[in-house]
């Protein structure tokens, strides 16, 4: 049976001419989506929740990445309208994709699952304090900053493991962290194609733990300076840093296809890995190799 693409069903909840005069909106968690969507289309029983759940947990996400996007900048007379309506936009509008996971379900007599979403959320809100305090007291590594990233997208689709049965469920939490780290570790690498959204990076931590005294130094002062960024991200080779360690972690999603209950679900997870495996376009393919 198709199935509609759950992005599809999503902007009847996300499309709304308001939101776009005033602000952009995250990414759509397509990825992560698609591949919960074909985890639970793998099992009987699920029926209408195989496209429910993933909708319901789409919206939440968009809600937890749109408040992301929230600039921590006082609200005052020196702050610009259109700064200000679009500030303002990005908190109604995440608060408003959360509210509509919760009348989805509800709706539905899905009460244990809003449950369980609901702890997810809090779950993921004490992983980025955890991560945001790390980095204000610039206590952290490339590595943490990686696996605390790769968290914090995992974890709602992480809590549908108890629904899963046999090897669906044994598989499911190592699927969705070797998933989600691949996902960070993509962005990354497109974050170095654009100068203006390095502060904070993977690129960042890395100098700040392998770096010379000198140039940490130069980043703790002025971490902000863009041209400085860039310098430091080509002479530290971040982007094959980042490639390389992209290969790897595609190489081990890739190596569980086998693991897979059924070569339908296989097929749909290779087709997900193909990206990582190839790396943005703009990476030398001396980078990135697509794996065999």
């Amino acid at each position: 049976m198709t199935r509609k693409p759950i992005a599809q069903m999503a902007r009847k909840y996300t499309d709304y001419d308001m939101i776009a005069k005033h602000t952009d909106l995250p990414e759509f968690p397509e990825g992560r989506v698609r591949l919960l969507q074909a985890v639970l289309a793998d099992q009987q029983g699920f029926g209408a929740q195989v496209e429910l759940y993933p909708l319901a947990t789409s919206l939440v996400q968009m809600g937890l990445d749109t408040h992301d996007l929230v600039e921590n900048e006082e609200s005052g007379a020196k702050a610009q309208t259109r700064q200000m309506r679009a500030r303002q936009m990005k908190v109604l509008a995440g608060d408003y994709f959360s509210s509509r996971f919760y009348n989805l379900l509800s709706q539905a007599g899905q009460i244990e699952t809003v449950k369980r979403l609901s702890e997810a959320v809090c779950e993921v809100n004490r992983i980025k304090v955890a991560l945001y305090g790390k980095m204000k007291q610039m206590r952290l590594d490339a590595e943490e900053y990686v696996s605390h990233g790769s968290a914090i997208r995992g974890v709602l689709f992480m809590s549908f493991g108890h629904l899963m049965s046999g090897m669906h469920a044994k598989l499911w939490p190592e699927l969705v962290e070797r998933f989600s780290r691949c996902e960070l570790l993509f962005q990354e690498l497109l974050r170095l194609q654009r100068p203006d959204d390095l502060t904070g990076s993977w690129g960042v931590w890395h100098v700040l733990g392998e770096g010379s005294d000198e140039d940490r130094r130069a980043l703790e002062e002025s971490g902000d300076d863009l041209g400085l960024l860039r310098h430091l991200m080509a002479k530290y080779g971040v982007a094959d840093k980042l490639a390389a360690l992209l290969r790897q972690s595609a190489g081990q999603l890739q190596a569980m296809l086998p693991k897979l209950p059924s070569d339908r679900l296989a097929a749909e997870l290779a087709s997900l890995i193909e990206p990582f495996l190839h790396g943005p376009t703009w990476v030398p393919a001396a980078a990135i190799k697509e794996l065999g």
